[in-house]
């Protein structure tokens, strides 16, 4: 397996670094330059490149990367990427490092957005962040819903690897929108401690007391207080009976999460 490392990028980006003795893959290279400086540091070769979207701040650095090095780039097929040697749609199994990489189609942020599974761990671009999840670009509630369903339904030890830090951005609204989640509460106390200290909440995890599938709004669309909260604030803005599938609940949040 791999062993996987954070770079910084413009204001809260994550662009993912694997790497394996002398090569290496990153993934959503949005900026070129750290992702050089980093592999000329520590004196790697660039190999791969694993796209989400195609998103400037994902794939903005890949042209110079592939001038640099002789780097396959593993992205969408339904999408315009910069270099793309090997487009993806979903159901394929990568070789990154020796490690074998399922590709997993997520649409909903953007229609071909892609997801990368290796063991205990998902590299999910702006699917689902940390107490939150990526608003709907191109792609539909139905569709989003069941893309966070499926990462919902990987193991709980699964470690999420997503593109931003927005953890605590998201937990405020997540807070209105249950209140009396004692976890939640945990959950941002601690990541207030984390953020003044400087250090990252991500690696998200994915079960556990505090995990997302515990915590996180977009993932609790059939829980009852968050069905409850969903009507209410439906009822309140739009008069209307409100939602009731899980599906509804969701398009409500996400709704409700984009004026919050």
């Amino acid at each position: 397996m791999f062993e996987i490392f954070s770079i910084p990028a413009f204001k809260d980006n994550y662009i993912w670094l694997l790497v394996r003795g002398t090569q290496a893959f990153v993934v959503d290279p949005g900026d070129a330059a750290p992702v050089i400086a980093r592999l000329e540091a520590d004196g790697l070769d660039l190999v791969g490149i694993l796209v989400t979207h195609h998103h400037a701040d994902h794939q903005g650095g890949i042209g110079e990367l592939c001038a640099r090095y002789p780097a396959e780039v593993y992205a969408p097929a339904s999408e315009s990427i910069t270099g793309t040697t090997r487009p993806l749609r979903g159901g394929e199994v990568l070789d990154v490092l020796g490690t074998a990489v399922q590709v997993l189609a997520v649409p909903g942020h953007t229609l071909g957005h892609l997801a990368y599974l290796a063991p205990g761990v998902l590299f999910c671009g702006d699917t689902l962040f940390g107490a939150g999840c990526g608003r709907l670009f191109e792609g539909t509630p139905a569709q989003m819903s069941a893309s966070l369903a499926q990462i919902a339904a990987l193991p709980d030890e699964t470690l999420i690897y997503c593109a931003h830090e927005y953890t605590e951005m998201n937990l405020p609204f997540a807070l209105t929108v249950e209140p009396d989640n004692a976890a939640l509460r945990q959950r941002s106390a601690a990541v207030a401690h984390l953020r003044r200290a400087g250090l990252a909440t991500v690696p998200l995890t994915l079960g556990g007391e505090t995990g997302e599938k515990a915590t996180n709004p977009f993932l609790r669309c059939t829980q009852p207080a968050v069905i409850a909260a969903a009507l209410a604030h439906t009822a309140t803005v739009e008069k209307t009976a409100g939602p009731r599938s899980g599906i509804e609940v969701f398009a409500a949040l996400r709704g409700w999460r984009n004026n919050f």
